[in-house]
C-alpha cells in the first residue's frame, strides 16, 4: 500500500489511531487539563500526577503511531496491530478489573465504553481478520 490509498482496514487504523495520537499529545501538553476535562471521571482513578499522565501519553503516542503507519503499510499492518491490540486489550483489562472489584463506581462501564472498550475490542477484531487473512 506504498501507493498512500487506504483500505476499509486501513482507515479504521487511520481514525482510531489519530484518535490515539490526539489523546497522547492532550496528556502531554496539558495533563492537569486531561485529568480534570476529560468526560472519563479521570480523578475516579486516583490523585493527580502529572508525571504519570505524561508517562501514559507516551503509551497513547506510541498506540497512535502504530495505527497510523499500519494504516498505509501492508506489509507491517500484522504486527503492528498485534502491538497496538496487546496496550489497548491490557489496558481494557485494567479497567475491567478497577470496576468489577469495586475500586471504580459502576457507571465506568458506561463512561469507558467508548473512550477504552470500543476501541479494543474493535483492534482485537481487526487484528484477528488480519491473522485469518494471512493464514493458509
Amino acid at each position: 500500500m506504498s501507493s498512500g490509498r487506504l483500505d476499509s482496514v486501513g482507515w479504521v487504523f487511520l481514525l482510531l489511531g489519530v484518535g490515539m495520537l490526539a489523546n497522547g499529545i492532550w496528556m502531554l501538553v496539558g495533563p492537569h487539563g486531561w485529568y480534570t476535562d476529560l468526560p472519563a471521571a479521570v480523578p475516579d482513578t486516583g490523585p493527580f500526577n502529572a508525571h504519570f499522565v505524561r508517562d501514559i501519553g507516551c503509551a497513547f503516542l506510541t498506540v497512535g503511531f502504530a495505527l497510523v503507519w499500519a494504516a498505509f503499510s501492508l506489509r507491517y499492518r500484522l504486527p503492528l496491530a498485534v502491538v497496538s491490540a496487546f496496550f489497548l486489550v491490557s489496558h481494557a483489562l485494567l479497567h475491567v478489573y478497577d470496576t468489577a472489584r469495586g475500586a471504580l463506581e459502576s457507571d465506568h462501564w458506561q463512561l469507558d465504553l467508548l473512550g477504552v472498550y470500543v476501541p479494543a475490542v474493535l483492534i482485537t477484531a481487526l487484528t484477528v481478520f488480519l491473522l485469518r487473512r494471512e493464514t493458509p
